[in-house]
């Protein structure tokens, strides 16, 4: 069977990163979290000051610092999914965080920051036999990726899962505050001058808003089943 390429794009706290997880582990590929990339790159600005008071970056000084920002990602046997590393360290509880995602799509805006994440991104995925969830990825990342995917659901329930998951965690989360953040970048990820997301025109939509992780999962599994078999 051959290894195709699975990219997977869509608004932040969608499901996105569970869907492309739980695929890879099934099928055997290699599962790569562009999102959480971007995360890292946040953390390391925020740990070293390069944000200002109003929430500006210190962008020459983060240009800068690009080469010293080392992303991998190690798999977990506990939790059966990859985890994050920044320069060594796992970082996957800390990106996680709302101080990040309040900061993330900044960065996430910067051109020489997304063109330093875009090349690794496509140094992993040079043999196929990976699925990559992120922003860009059917667009920009891998433009002639077998099967794309474009994953949106409401604003109000993807808050309400971000709240759950912050919770469960034992991280402390306020609901209204959420959904300012998801709205707010949902703004900001489709309107930035590089790389706004879109949905491909080859992509399938997937709304799922009032689908249960089973329910997504085996849709994208016969998605990915239709594609390897073209």
């Amino acid at each position: 069977m051959k290894k195709i390429t699975v990219a997977i794009d869509g608004h932040s706290s969608c499901g996105k990163s569970t869907m492309a997880k739980d695929l890879a582990r099934r099928v055997g590929y290699v599962y790569v979290d562009t999102g959480a990339m971007y995360r890292c790159v946040t953390l390391y600005a925020l740990r070293h000051g390069l944000f200002l008071e109003d929430g500006s970056i210190k962008t020459e000084e983060l240009r800068k610092a690009m080469g010293d920002i080392k992303i991998t990602f190690t798999f977990n046997p506990e939790t059966g999914r990859p985890d994050a590393y920044l320069n060594g360290e796992c970082v996957e509880r800390e990106i996680r965080s709302l101080e990040v995602s309040n900061h993330v799509s900044p960065i996430a805006t910067l051109a020489f920051v997304r063109e330093d994440m875009v090349e690794q991104q496509r140094q992993m995925g040079l043999e196929g036999g990976i699925v990559m969830d992120g922003r860009d990825i059917g667009t920009v990342v891998f433009p002639n990726a077998e099967l794309k995917i474009f994953v949106t659901a409401s604003a109000e329930v993807r808050a309400q899962r971000r709240y759950d998951e912050l919770k469960q965690k034992g991280m402390p989360a306020d609901y209204d505050d959420i959904l300012k953040n998801v709205q707010e970048r949902d703004y900001i990820d489709s309107h930035r001058e590089v790389s706004p997301l879109r949905q491909a025109d080859d992509a399938l939509l997937l709304d799922n808003s009032n689908m249960t992780i089973d329910e997504q999962n085996a849709w994208l599994m016969e998605r990915f089943e239709e594609a390897v078999n073209l």
